[in-house]
């Protein structure tokens, strides 16, 4: 590589990384974990179900603490936060999309994506325009007064993605998206992924599927707690 060119920088680093639960005896679901992802890059990290993936994704997601080594988000030392400080980095820094889309079904789309606001307490001012901004980037500007439970299951997961676009977020988490989805539902979805990510966004994918997790640029395995670069 050209030493003249400049890396973007990382918006997650793990350095040495642990989590031990305290159960008998006690449990190491993560094990001296190191990766850096760098913004703009789309990461998938693969591992059958009791590898530690979710454990990850907690603690990536400010959900969870862990017990040894160091995480770094955008150049935050995150053990070094309150749990106040730890909930507005989550906030204000992160989306989430999940298996399950949790949406209310007694409230339009486009109500459901506003619903991202009210949980960050943002300013109302301008909530019903960025909301109909980011369903028109997943597609959906169409679907905006229906309700959820007219929508087919890759719209909802679409509506779920807008919902986490709403808050502008640095990294965009998502635990096994496609886990609800059929195969051509799925391939929709990450077309979405490969689209927001030429787009500039940072995007960590949990996954227990090798072909969904070979649409990210880069992927690494997790076994036992232990992470593992794929090449």
């Amino acid at each position: 590589m050209d030493d003249d060119i400049e890396l973007a920088p990382p918006v997650i680093r793990l350095s040495a990384l642990g989590r031990r639960f305290d159960s008998e005896p006690p449990v190491d679901a993560l094990v001296d974990v190191d990766i850096e992802i760098r913004e703009g890059e789309w990461v998938a990290i693969v591992g059958p179900s009791g590898s530690g993936k979710s454990t990850l994704l907690n603690i990536v997601g400010c959900l969870d603490t862990h017990t040894s080594g160091s995480y770094r988000f955008d150049g935050i030392e995150v053990s070094e936060l309150t749990d106040k400080q730890r909930a507005g980095l989550r906030c204000r820094g992160i989306g989430f999309v999940f298996q399950s889309f949790h949406l209310l079904g007694q409230r339009s789309v486009i109500e459901n994506v506003m619903l991202s606001d009210v949980y960050r307490r943002a300013p109302f001012r301008d909530r019903r325009a960025r909301a109909a901004a980011a369903l028109e980037k997943v597609g959906l500007a169409h679907r905006a007064e229906f309700l959820p439970t007219r929508l087919s299951g890759g719209e909802r997961q679409r509506v779920a993605i807008a919902r986490a676009l709403m808050g502008s977020p640095r990294l965009l988490l998502c635990d096994e998206p496609t886990g609800n989805l059929d195969s051509a539902t799925t391939a929709t979805v990450l077309d979405l992924f490969a689209d927001l990510n030429d787009q500039g966004m940072t995007i960590v994918m949990i996954t227990h599927e090798r072909d969904v997790a070979e649409r990210a640029g880069r992927h690494v395995s997790i076994t036992d707690g232990v992470l593992t670069e794929v090449h």
